[in-house]
């Protein structure tokens, strides 16, 4: 079965920066377009950033110029860099392909963005 584990979260200041990363098994990977997704207290989970199997990559506005993903299909790995990190940022961030697949959610890693 499809599986995504997550990694690289943590506890972060303002303005700050995290790399998460996100290792795919039981897909041919290099054939999906995968997205970062996050979940906020109290919010529905939301698409952040998608790149597609040929590399091109996709953001929401409230992401976009600070967040960059990128893949490598020989590790069946994606990545999700963060800059400039906000209080706003906080929450759970996974991995799925995209559109998601309800049964492929993974335990996510948690972002806090705080002083």
């Amino acid at each position: 079965q499809v599986q995504f584990v997550e990694s690289g979260g943590g506890l972060v200041q303002p303005g700050g920066s995290l790399a998460l990363s996100c290792t795919a098994s039981g897909i041919t990977f290099r054939a999906y377009d995968i997205g970062w997704y996050r979940q906020a207290p109290g919010k529905q989970r939301e698409l952040v950033a998608g790149i597609s199997s040929g590399g091109l990559a996709n953001y929401a506005y409230s992401v976009k110029g600070r967040f960059t993903i990128s893949r490598d299909n020989a590790k069946n790995t994606v990545y999700l860099e963060m800059n400039n990190l906000k209080p706003e940022d906080t929450a759970a961030y996974y991995c799925n392909v995209d559109p998601f697949s309800p049964l492929a959610w993974g335990q996510g890693t948690q972002v806090t963005v705080s002083s």
